[in-house]
């Protein structure tokens, strides 16, 4: 029997620890979670000594005195005129010791937007692990500019997320993307830890470099594994606002889609999704619900030759969207003229873009002529099995939090989703509702005491990329408190 993809996967992460650069979102994601829900002893044991080796609280402040000017875009490569809306991109020192240092890619809120100056700053963070929110949240998702298939040319995003608030992009940790450190040993050390401490030194240092947006309202956004990563950012930041000598950062909310936030529900939703999608038989579930017991730390050789089973039985499908077709260059062509959604194959676009010469220089990227060219995913280490108590001390702290899904996800199914809420034990306050968008239902949402949980209806793992209009709609009903229907959440 030929070996299925996710299985491949599995056995590549656990030889190599994520080191093969190049993975997507949802391979990178599929082999963390087959390889913790297999093997979740020994992940502990490897990762501990990384997790001691980076308890180091000293945070890195330099002066950023003209490096906004110097950031400055002109005009990217193949970018379509005129655009109503400045650009900026460059990187942000967060370690001098190791010259590890952090990309990020800017762009403001449209200037013939009302209210612009109150606009609040929006921090967005994708996936992976240790996936690019450059090449995959800007250039795929809610920037706003797409590539076309020459890997030349980009095309305006009608439903970019900047038409309503500035939206700031990180390539983080090291290692991601045109993110680099002159220490290679760092790169070893890529985890929830780093990234956490390294994003807060980014956002502190960023701060001095446009000292105009720290008194806006800010907001966290992401989705996949950033369901990782945003409540740990979040709780660093109210952290070490209560430190009078750090810069303090107006947090007010954050917002994950498809959130990964627990290892066993996450697995057991995965294969009741794919069980509710007939996308594996009967009797194969069966067999899954009676190996497996994905609540607990142990190994299973029975468990993991059943999920290979049902990996074999789904066949090669996009876990992302388990509707849309896979990147077949002969289908590509004509694929968005024909009003059949986002190309399957815009990776391979965006990442003939990002490495032409004239791109990097027009966005301030690779000064340290890296050796490698640019890739959307690089290594990691550190992972917690569960972010719940993350998440409840952020409710606890008072922060809008929301979660959403896309329903045609299989990487982070809402089942899955629906499992962590459950174990949250939140009181719920507005009952499950429909919400509209051009009088059609957009997906559905229930109010928690503390949370909101909204899902897109037709929209897989990337759902500003799936349903651009519906996640705009989202996006801004999050930002202005309310729930999806209009009604305030306050």
């Amino acid at each position: 029997m030929k070996a299925s993809l996710p299985l491949l996967l599995f056995a590549c992460y656990y030889v190599f620890i994520v080191s093969v650069h190049g993975e997507n979102q949802a391979e990178r994601l599929l082999s963390l979670l087959k390889l913790k829900a297999t093997h979740r002893i020994k992940w502990k044991e490897s990762t501990m000594n990384v997790r001691q080796d980076d308890d180091n609280d000293t945070v890195y402040l330099s002066r950023q005195n003209g490096l906004k000017n110097a950031d400055k875009i002109t005009r990217l490569p193949g970018q379509p005129n005129p655009v109503n809306f400045d650009q900026y991109a460059g990187y942000v020192t967060v370690s001098p010791r190791n010259e590890r240092a952090l990309f990020y890619y800017f762009v403001e809120a449209s200037k013939n937007s009302s209210g612009l100056k109150n606009k609040p700053l929006v921090l967005w963070l994708n996936g992976g692990p240790g996936c690019s929110s450059l090449g995959t949240g800007a250039m795929s998702e809610l920037g706003p500019f797409f590539v076309k298939r020459d890997g030349k040319t980009l095309y305006e995003n009608a439903h970019a997320w900047n038409k309503i608030a500035n939206i700031l992009f990180l390539e983080s940790p090291a290692g991601v993307g045109f993110s680099y450190s002159n220490t290679t040993t760092d790169y070893a050390k890529s985890g929830d830890r780093r990234t956490a401490r390294d994003s807060y030194t980014f956002l502190i240092n960023w701060l001095e470099r446009f000292p105009e947006y720290k008194n806006r309202d800010f907001f966290i956004a992401g989705e996949s594994y950033a369901g990782h990563y945003i409540p740990q950012l979040a709780n660093l930041i109210l952290k070490n606002n209560r430190n009078k000598s750090h810069t303090t950062i107006k947090l007010k909310g954050i917002a994950i889609g498809n959130a990964y936030v627990e290892t066993g529900n996450n697995v057991k939703g995965i294969y009741e999704y794919y069980w509710s999608r007939s996308l594996i038989s009967n009797e194969t579930y069966n067999l899954i619900k009676s190996t497996c017991n994905f609540d607990v730390n142990e190994d299973s050789i029975d468990c993991e030759k059943d999920m290979n089973l049902a990996d074999d039985e789904h066949g090669i499908i996009d876990y992302y969207n388990i509707y849309a077709p896979v990147c077949s260059d002969s289908d590509s062509r004509n694929f968005m003229h024909n009003g059949l959604g986002a190309d399957p194959c815009s990776a391979n676009y965006i990442k003939s873009y990002l490495n032409l010469p004239e791109v990097q220089k027009a966005l301030h990227a690779n000064n340290a002529k890296l050796s490698y060219q640019w890739v959307g995913c690089s290594d990691w280490n550190d992972s917690p099995e569960s972010i719940l108590p993350d998440i409840k001390k952020a409710i606890k702290s008072k922060l809008r939090v929301w979660l959403y899904s896309g329903d045609v996800d299989s990487v982070v199914p809402v089942t899955a989703t629906q499992y962590s809420l459950k174990a949250l034990g939140l009181p719920i306050k507005k009952k499950w509702t429909p919400w509209y968008h051009k009088g059609q239902v957009g997906g559905y949402y229930v109010g928690y005491n503390g949370l909101t949980f909204a899902t897109v209806r037709g929209s897989g793992h990337m759902v500003p990329r799936d349903q651009p209009e519906r996640a705009l709609e989202l996006f801004r009903a999050f930002l202005e408190n309310k729930y999806p229907s209009g009604v305030s959440n306050v």
